[in-house]
């Protein structure tokens, strides 16, 4: 379904297949269209006289969030956010968004998607029980069901990246593995693509709290107020997961560190134990005889077994020294 047509009258809610017929029929009017149909986008934007500028944004997903008023019209651009498992890695998470365009004027709503859109699909069915609120509130309140509905699945992504840090905690807590390390920057990318998304939503959406569009009446501020709130929730959870994931990030670095520490102190007390012991081996190899002033152990018969059992005595006295620092 690529174009949606709405009316909501106090008698009810009606559908339309003609758009020129949604725009004569008594009531606030609310038309839904995706670029997967060029001819009604284009249909669309030529009857409410929508800035091609603005439906372009809408289309280029590299677009910010953000407010623009026009002649007759307010525009505001927000992003849906869905998280999926990656397909380059076993394990992670990445996050996906897509634009949706609201224009408000008076008396209609008009939301443009690049594509087929799943939170508009289910929304208007949604609504039909409450078509004389919507009557009595206008065009501007049917934008702000949508905006609320956007930024609640910002909450429930947050739920699934908190979910995925306290299971990556966890982890690095009891089994400090490599991989940890590239699911925590994963998590750490997902959350910084989140803010890039959800701080300027949060000033387009200030921009129609704070009365200065037209098109949406004082009395309906307030609802927008209401999601800006939450957009402030939303930035303030995305810092504070952040943060987590630094912490669980220096923890795992430490664990690491530590544990290369254990190893190198291990091979140190390795390495000072055989220093004297190579240095009596190193002494007795030279092997000079046959002059008065040579060794005589090397004519002893008893001279390799003893000159052993003091290697072994040395390195004995030596682990028990170092076992008492507390270094083993």
């Amino acid at each position: 379904m690529t174009l949606q047509t709405v009316v909501y009258t106090s008698d009810g809610v009606e559908t339309y297949d003609d758009v020129a017929a949604a725009v004569d029929a008594p009531g606030e009017t609310w038309i839904h269209a995706s670029a997967d149909e060029a001819a009604d986008l284009a249909a669309v934007t030529e009857r409410f006289g929508l800035h091609s500028l603005a439906v372009e944004d809408v289309l280029d997903e590299n677009t910010r969030p953000k407010a623009e008023a026009y002649d007759g019209h307010t525009f505001v651009l927000v992003k849906t956010t869905r998280l999926s498992q990656r397909d380059d890695v076993a394990f992670g998470k990445e996050i996906h968004t897509q634009s949706v365009g609201l224009f408000v004027g008076d008396g209609w709503l008009v939301t443009v998607a690049p594509s087929e859109l799943e939170l508009i699909a289910p929304t208007a069915p949604a609504w039909t029980r409450n078509s004389d609120r919507v009557v009595d509130r206008g065009a501007d309140f049917l934008a702000y069901r949508v905006l609320d509905a956007v930024v609640d699945d910002y909450f429930d992504v947050l739920d699934e990246i908190e979910t995925d840090i306290e299971a990556v905690e966890e982890r690095v807590l009891t089994h400090p593995e490599p991989e940890i390390l590239e699911e925590l920057n994963g998590v750490r990318r997902d959350l910084l693509a989140f803010r890039k998304v959800a701080w300027p939503a949060r000033e387009a959406v200030g921009t129609l709290s704070r009365g200065d569009s037209p098109q949406v009446a004082a009395a309906n501020e307030k609802y927008f107020r209401d999601v800006y709130d939450h957009l402030v929730q939303v930035v303030d959870l995305a810092e504070t997961y952040r943060d987590l994931t630094s912490g669980s990030r220096d923890i795992y670095l430490n664990a690491v560190s530590q544990s290369t520490n254990e190893v190198m102190k291990t091979l140190t007390v390795v390495a000072t134990i055989f220093i004297p012991l190579t240095f009596v081996v190193g002494v007795y190899g030279m092997n000079f005889a046959g002059t008065p002033l040579s060794m005589p152990e090397l004519g002893w018969t008893y001279g390799y077994p003893a000159t052993m059992l003091g290697m072994a005595l040395v390195a004995a006295l030596m682990l028990t020294h170092f076992r008492r620092q507390g270094w083993l």
